[in-house]
């Protein structure tokens, strides 16, 4: 690797991260207050994200006694710089990632695990019963809706696998979308394996009514409650980076359309009409899987989370995968 590359990759690596975090928490901010009117209420102004960080970082930052000094406060920075890392490999705005290359659809669903990890650490690490309970919690969810996720991915792979190219590329995934490559079976199935990860989302970010492992009324905050100051507001900040990522992955997986290309543009006047029209794909993904969702539906008992991903979510993303497997056969004899 050299000189110019290695620069150019620490350069944009710092710039997507501070792309994520102010976007992540504008994000946040909105999703607050369309909840509030939901509920008929004002709400908080969009700008309470950034307020509540600079709070927190100016705040006296306490570990407990009974804690493993080290871990706790490791914990909050793998999970914001892992959270930070998958927007290296995402596509944004109409823009080719940072880092891409053979394989790198795996590494994301790896570095999707990570920030749920150094949850995990960060809570047994804190000493307390209470983080230690939803520890386990988050442990339990992680394993049930890591399966539903496998399968969305690996059947979009495998569609896009007949045709030449690196089907585990998220490039090229985003530079294929599903919805040329199939008939009306796969249609279908690729409908269901939107409607998948859709519900995967708000899971993999805590959200009601899979929040089970922070739930406030039942365990006074969970795998959080121990932190405060600056750890709280690193976690606070990965919470918004993944929520970015989660939705950023799913418009390059589904809808990785750019408006440009339909309107005769200059070449500036293109980015920016992709780039916002980028946002606005990322807005609708966050209002539809996090902010409808917890407005709708009440928190579920952890038993509730597990035979949902396991059972109904999973035998839904199956039926969407052998859609997709029908189709293939369907168009293969249609050929012929």
């Amino acid at each position: 690797m050299n000189e110019e590359l290695l620069f150019r990759i620490i350069i944009g690596g710092i710039g997507i991260t501070f792309f994520s975090i102010f976007f992540g928490l504008l994000f946040k901010g909105i999703d607050r207050k369309i909840a509030a009117h939901m509920q008929k209420r004002i709400g908080p102004p969009i700008r309470q994200p950034f307020r509540d960080i600079r709070k927190l970082m100016v705040k006296e930052n306490i570990v407990p006694e009974n804690s493993i000094p080290w871990l706790f406060n490791l914990a909050p920075i793998i999970c914001l710089a892992s959270s930070a890392t998958l927007l290296f490999y995402i596509p944004l705005g109409g823009y080719e990632p940072l880092l891409e290359g053979h394989g790198d659809l795996i590494l994301i669903l790896y570095l999707l695990i990570l920030p749920a990890l150094a949850l995990v650490m960060g809570g047994f690490a804190s000493g307390s019963p209470y983080a230690t309970v939803g520890a386990q919690r988050e442990m339990v969810t992680m394993m049930s809706y890591e399966f539903p996720l496998a399968v969305v991915i690996i059947s979009l792979v495998w569609k896009l696998s007949e045709f030449t190219g690196d089907a585990f590329s998220l490039a090229f995934i985003s530079a294929h979308p599903i919805w040329g490559q199939v008939g009306l079976l796969g249609l279908i199935g690729a409908i269901i394996l939107l409607f998948t990860l859709v519900i995967v989302i708000p899971a993999e970010l805590s959200k009601i009514p899979f929040d089970v492992s922070e739930a406030e009324t039942e365990i006074a905050g969970g795998l959080l409650a121990e932190y405060s100051g600056r750890n709280l507001a690193l976690f606070y900040l990965a919470d918004g980076v993944k929520t970015f990522a989660l939705a950023s992955l799913l418009v390059a997986l589904f809808f990785p359309y750019n408006l440009s290309e339909y309107f005769d543009l200059g070449t500036y006047a293109a980015a920016g009409t992709d780039f916002l029209f980028f946002l606005l794909k990322v807005f609708l993904v966050i209002l539809f899987s996090v902010t409808i969702i917890r407005i709708s539906v009440a928190r579920l008992r952890i038993s509730q989370v597990v035979s949902t991903y396991w059972i109904a979510l999973t035998l839904i993303a199956l039926l969407g995968l052998v859609l997709l497997m029908w189709d293939s056969q369907v168009l293969t004899i249609q050929w012929w």
